[in-house]
């Protein structure tokens, strides 16, 4: 990966700093799947990157025991991102199950709070590296990973190239499972709908307006 953004933590398949791009700086902000896979070595490799906060954006419903346990020290904040129970959720569950950037629009516009839940969580982390994921770093990952590159002025290219990523680093992940290819099924989903991923996550990117949609959500200049 370009910049050596890559992170190789022994478990985990879609690990990566957002470091480069935009003015985010490198060992701060790591995107990755859901790390119940990291063994001792990954967590230890986490360590020594620096990381000290684990933001979790699942519900608490998906959280299943860690193979390994997390090394004291490292803080979990749970932000479950998805507004389960809402009838945006129950819309979205039937559209793209709320598993492609078509969704990315609405939510930010109908719960915006959810979001600004998980960039405080990330502001008011301890000193340190901040891990944080969903299940498979993909959608709800993907959301956040949109706003903060956006707020840091990265190219909108880089945002689209970045979400694409996790396609690739979990196709392993989801061949071991039997899951269809993702990114085929995604793509077939946007296209039923006249659009295609990049020209989704481009639009959304174009909206987003930064740093007002932060500051008019309820996070403060500090």
């Amino acid at each position: 990966m370009a910049g050596g953004r890559e992170l190789a933590w022994q478990g985990c398949v879609n690990a990566r700093d957002l470091g480069g791009l935009g003015w985010l700086a490198p060992g701060a902000v790591v995107r990755m799947e859901a790390p119940t896979y990291l063994g001792a070595a990954g967590w230890a490799a986490a360590w020594a990157y620096g990381v000290r906060t684990i933001v979790d954006l699942r519900h608490p419903a998906e959280c299943g025991l860690d193979r390994a346990p997390r090394p004291a020290g490292m803080t979990t904040v749970r932000v479950p991102l998805d507004p389960v129970g809402t009838p945006f959720y129950e819309q979205w569950r039937h559209i793209d199950n709320l598993a492609s950037p078509l969704y990315f629009p609405g939510m930010l516009a109908a719960h915006p709070e959810r979001v600004i839940a998980a960039v405080r969580a990330i502001a008011d982390a301890d000193p340190g590296c901040v891990v944080f994921h969903c299940a498979g770093g993909k959608d709800r990952t993907g959301l956040l990973a949109l706003v903060l590159l956006v707020l840091a002025e990265a190219e909108p290219e880089e945002i689209v190239a970045d979400y694409l990523l996790t396609y690739e680093r979990m196709k392993q992940r989801y061949d071991e499972l039997g899951v269809r290819d993702q990114l085929a099924a995604v793509r077939e989903i946007v296209a039923g709908h006249g659009t295609t991923i990049e020209d989704s996550l481009t639009s959304t990117i174009a909206s987003l307006r930064m740093p007002d949609f932060l500051l008019e959500n309820g996070l403060s200049e500090t």
